[in-house]
């Protein structure tokens, strides 16, 4: 893949395109995906299209759409992809405490990632919140 440019970096932000990669929300969310997919590995499986799918699929979905609201021109349309992100790490909040209580994974797995996903979900509002007031929302 062909690297961008300084200066071909400063006209797409000038263009109002923004760099996933200096948000933390997105190291943050990236992080969470490897754990998600170390996590899941374990499970019986009659779950690998089942809860490890689904859980997986949550879990890369919080990052992939900061990325892709990243690339929109405008904020309504970044924070819409802000507001799915957020959603889905909800998503992937509610689906470990299901795997714990089947019996998939233990407490003391889950409760660390849970904790990670709550400081990400503020964290994710926060810049929605941030994006709205810059926008006169």
């Amino acid at each position: 893949m062909a690297e961008v440019s300084g200066q071909a970096r400063r006209l797409l932000t000038a263009a109002g395109m923004r760099d996933h990669r200096k948000l933390e929300v997105f190291a943050e969310a990236d992080a969470l995906v490897l754990e998600v997919y170390k996590l899941t590995k374990g499970f019986p499986p009659e779950e690998k299209f089942g809860l490890q799918a689904q859980i997986r699929r949550a879990a890369v979905s919080v990052p992939t759409n900061i990325v892709e609201g990243c690339a929109r021109r405008s904020i309504p349309d970044y924070c819409r992809f802000l507001e799915i992100a957020y959603a889905s790490s909800h998503e992937v909040h509610y689906l470990l405490g299901v795997a714990a209580r089947l019996g998939f994974l233990s407490g003391t797995l889950v409760d660390p990632m849970v904790s990670r996903y709550d400081g990400l979900q503020v964290g994710l509002f926060r810049l929605i919140e941030s994006q709205d007031r810059r926008a006169g929302n």
